[in-house]
């Protein structure tokens, strides 16, 4: 496992998504054994780069990470997100008093006296960047938090906020499916400011593996965010096939599979993208971890451009409620 750089922030080529672990936006988890088994089994792979929020479960998921990696604790880096009224509301709360509060409650949950690097998990309207990005700078002066990051946030707010405080990474959905951080000055702003970026979703939110069945939006959990996204529909999810069929020759070329080509894609982008996919199924995750040995040369990159150019990506990434949350500028 090679390192690569968010800012100043090495971590590990590859991250691990812990959100599914517990009940949260994907639906009910897994037991709690399971779940310190796949993040162990993630470590002993060799990924040290390890992503949960406060919202998750909501807190069990920072509490099982804070389990699971504890005995580990100095070798690894821990990313998690503050930000949400954690009332049922789904609405914001970067306040800063509101920020010192929860960092406490996070790093008490996590086992630990710092926090690698702390995210906005959604841009608060009512809070100016400028004053969130000076909370965090309080707290790194303090020594409880190392490194700032933003979530989904808008080119526009990760200028105004890294001129506060540097922002070593921003995490906002990434894949082959969904790449409006590609025209949206995302990617642009982190190339230009030498800020780092964390796909999540980078495997299309579970779709681009290929193993869902057309039906599955009615086998979702209540809990489970994308039984309402449009990608999940049965009809979404055949008009999407040919991106499946794509993938699957593609990769049997390159003796892959379709989520080891897509992220081996991703990561091919720029040497400052680290994809943090997340399973609780130890056999998918040493097959997400099998994308590191896959090479894609210059001319699978232009294959990949020019197939994906002639298919058209059906279904959008989230519902109304989600997309209302995302790119904001205050």
């Amino acid at each position: 496992m090679r390192t690569r750089k968010l800012g100043s922030l090495a971590v590990s080529e590859l991250g691990y998504g812990c959100m599914t672990n517990t009940a949260g936006p994907y639906g009910p988890g897994v037991d709690r054994a399971q779940g310190i088994r796949v993040i162990r089994d993630a470590y002993d792979r060799g990924i040290r780069f390890f992503d949960t929020a406060e919202v998750y479960g909501p807190y069990l998921n920072e509490e099982l990470v804070g389990e699971a990696l504890g005995s580990v604790r100095n070798d690894v880096v821990i990313a998690t997100k503050f930000g949400f009224k954690i009332d049922g509301t789904n609405g914001l709360n970067s306040r800063p008093e509101h920020i010192r509060r929860v960092v406490e409650e996070s790093l008490r949950r996590l086992k630990t006296d710092r926090i690698d690097l702390y995210y906005q998990h959604r841009v608060d309207l009512t809070v100016p960047i400028e004053d969130v990005a000076g909370t965090i700078k309080d707290l790194i002066q303090q020594g409880k938090v190392l490194h700032f990051g933003l979530s989904e946030a808008s080119a526009k707010t990760i200028h105004r906020a890294h001129a506060v405080q540097p922002v070593s990474a921003i995490q906002s959905e990434y894949s082959m499916m969904e790449r409006s951080v590609e025209h949206n000055g995302v990617l642009q702003a982190c190339e230009d400011l030498g800020i780092g970026f964390v796909p999540w979703g980078p495997l299309g939110q579970g779709f681009l593996p290929g193993k869902l069945p057309v039906d599955v939006q009615a086998s979702f959990d209540k809990t489970d965010l994308r039984k309402g996204f449009p990608r999940f529909t049965p009809e979404v999810i055949r008009a999407n096939q040919p991106v499946l069929d794509f993938l699957k020759a593609f990769g049997e070329k390159k003796g892959a599979t379709r989520a080891q080509i897509a992220l081996a894609w991703l990561m091919a982008q720029k040497p400052w993208i680290v994809p943090i996919p997340g399973t609780t199924k130890i056999d998918h995750l040493r097959e997400n971890l099998g994308s590191i040995q896959v090479n894609l040369t210059p001319d699978d990159l232009h294959e990949i451009d020019v197939a994906f150019a002639r298919l058209r990506v059906h279904g959008g990434r989230m519902n109304a409620t989600e997309m209302d949350q995302i790119g904001k500028d205050n």
